[in-house]
C-alpha cells in the first residue's frame, strides 16, 4: 500500500509472491504497445475480476484479494485500453478513455465464457473477457479504494496485516 501497484518490470526487483503463469509472462514480455513501450512497463488491470485468470488461480483464494481501483485512473496520462488480453493475437490498443467505446461489454461482464459447442468462440470470449486497462509504471496508492475477498477469515487476516481500506466479502466473485 505504500508503493501502490507496480508494473511487472518494477516488481521484478522486489521480493513478492508472483501468482502469474511464467509462460504467459514470457509472452507478455515480448509485447510492444504501439507508440508507448513494453507491456511489462505497464500495470495491467482487468475490467472484470471474475475472469479466466482468477479461475486459473482458484487454489489461491485464501491468499489473495481483488483490489478495486478508482475509475478515474482511466483519465490519467498515457493510459491504454485493450479490447482483449494484451498478449493475444489481434488485440487492439486504444488511448483511454476513448477506447472504452470499442469494448464488447456484454462479453467482458458476462458471468461465464464457456461454449462447449464452439471452442473457437469460447477461446475468443476468454480473450475478450480479459480486456485490460494498462497504466504506465505504477498505480499510486490513492487510486486503490477497497478490496474484495472470498471469506471472513481472509478479511480478518487482511485487516490484521494492516490493510486500512474497506474489505468486502464476496464469495461469488471467486471460483
Amino acid at each position: 500500500m505504500k508503493n501502490g501497484i507496480l508494473c511487472h518490470a518494477s516488481a521484478e526487483s522486489r521480493s513478492h509472491d508472483d501468482l502469474s503463469d511464467h509462460e504467459v509472462q514470457l509472452r507478455r514480455a515480448q509485447v510492444i504497445i504501439p507508440n508507448a513501450g513494453l507491456l511489462h512497463q505497464y500495470v495491467n488491470l482487468y475490467f472484470d475480476a471474475h475472469n479466466p485468470m482468477l479461475s486459473k488461480i482458484r487454489n489461491q483464494n485464501e491468499n489473495i484479494c481483488v483490489l478495486c481501483i478508482n475509475r478515474e485512473i482511466l483519465f490519467e496520462p498515457n493510459v491504454v485500453i485493450t479490447d482483449k488480453n494484451a498478449a493475444c493475437d489481434f488485440v487492439r490498443f486504444y488511448k483511454s478513455p476513448d477506447g472504452l467505446e470499442n469494448l464488447d461489454l456484454d462479453k467482458i461482464f458476462a458471468r461465464f465464457w464457456l461454449n462447449r459447442d464452439n471452442p473457437f468462440e469460447e477461446d475468443d470470449h476468454k480473450r475478450i473477457k480479459c480486456a485490460e486497462v494498462l497504466v504506465p509504471d505504477r498505480i499510486p496508492p490513492g487510486f486503490i479504494i477497497s478490496a474484495i475477498v472470498c471469506n471472513e477469515s481472509v478479511r480478518s487476516r487482511s485487516q490484521q496485516a494492516g490493510f486500512q481500506l474497506d474489505v468486502r466479502v464476496e464469495p461469488g466473485l471467486f471460483f
